[in-house]
C-alpha cells in the first residue's frame, strides 16, 4: 500500500508489498525490497538501497548527505540490508569518495536518534542503541552491543559479539568477546551472557576468559601476551580472532580494567 499522501518519485525501484504510509519521502534513485515498511515522516533519500522485510520508522533520514567536509557531491550510497529496523529520527548517511558506502547488515536494530556516519560497516545482528553516534567509517561486528548514548570515535573498530556501557565514549578498539564499561572505558570482563546466548559451550567461554587473564593480567606488554597467547593456546576460531584482531587493531585495543 502507497499512501496517496506520500512523496514517490517515478522512478524509485519499490518491492513487492510495501508499505508506505502518508507524509513519507522517497526520492529518485532508491531500491526498496520487498515486504518492508515505511513509516509517515520517514525520508528516503538518493542512494538509498533498503533490503526486504525492513521497517523505516517515523523522523528517520536514510541516505542523508555526508557531514564531511571533503565530500564533494560524489555518488554514493546507504545500503541497509533485510530484516532490519531503523527507528524514529535515525539518521544514516551515504558514503563519500573513502568508501563509496555506508553499510548496515542484516537483522540489526538501530534505535531511536542514533547517527551512522559517512562510510561506517555495521556488519549482522548489531544493536545500536538509543542515542549512540557513530562517526565516519566506524565498524562494528557480527552480535556486538553499543549500549544507549555512546559515542564511537571515527576509525574505531568494535568487533563480534561485543557489549559496550550505555554512555561509553569509545575511542579505541574493542577486541572480540568482551564487556566494555566505567569511564574512561576499560575491560570488564568477557561478555559471558551474550556468549551462551548465542550458543557458545562453556568450554569455549573457559578458553576466551582464560586468553583475556594472558593479555590484561599478567603483566605483560602487547607483544609479550601476544606471543604468550600464540604459543600457550592451542589454534581455535575464538583464539585465531583474538589474536587476528589485535594485531590489526589501527588505533590500539581497549585498556585493562582499574580499581575502583
Amino acid at each position: 500500500m502507497h499512501s496517496p499522501l506520500a512523496v514517490i518519485h517515478p522512478e524509485a525501484k519499490i518491492g513487492e508489498n510495501v508499505t508506505i504510509e502518508p507524509f513519507a519521502v522517497i526520492e529518485k534513485d532508491v531500491v526498496i525490497g520487498d515486504n518492508c515498511q515505511i513509516y509517515p515522516h520517514a525520508v528516503i533519500l538518493n542512494g538509498t538501497r533498503i533490503g526486504v522485510g525492513c521497517r523505516v520508522f517515523p523522523g528517520a533520514v536514510i541516505a542523508g548527505v555526508p557531514q564531511d567536509l571533503k565530500f564533494k557531491g560524489e555518488e554514493s550510497t546507504a545500503e541497509i540490508g533485510d530484516n532490519t529496523t531503523i527507528r524514529e529520527y535515525v539518521t544514516v548517511n551515504r558514503g563519500t569518495a573513502s568508501k563509496g558506502k555506508t553499510v548496515v547488515g542484516n537483522n540489526c536494530l538501530i534505535m531511536a536518534y542514533s547517527h551512522v556516519a559517512h562510510d561506517c560497516v555495521v556488519k549482522n545482528n548489531v544493536i545500536i542503541g538509543n542515542s549512540s553516534q557513530l562517526a565516519g567509517e566506524v565498524e562494528v561486528d557480527d552480535y556486538a552491543i553499543v549500549s544507549g548514548g555512546s559515542l564511537v570515535h571515527q576509525f574505531t573498530s568494535i568487533s563480534k559479539h561485543v557489549m559496550i556501557q550505555g554512555g561509553s565514549r569509545v575511542g579505541k578498539d574493542i577486541p572480540p568477546y568482551t564487556l566494555i564499561g566505567r569511564e574512561p572505558i576499560a575491560y570488564c570482563g568477557i561478555n559471558i551472557v551474550g556468549l551462551h546466548r548465542r550458543g557458545f559451550t562453556n568450554e569455549q567461554v573457559f578458553l576466551i576468559q582464560d586468553i583475556y587473564r594472558t593479555l590484561y593480567t599478567r603483566g605483560l606488554n602487547n607483544t609479550e601476551a601476544l606471543n604468550a597467547i600464540e604459543t600457550e593456546y592451542e589454534q581455535s576460531v575464538e583464539r585465531d580472532l583474538i589474536l587476528n584482531f589485535i594485531k590489526t587493531s589501527k588505533r590500539g585495543i581497549v585498556r585493562g580494567s582499574i580499581d575502583d
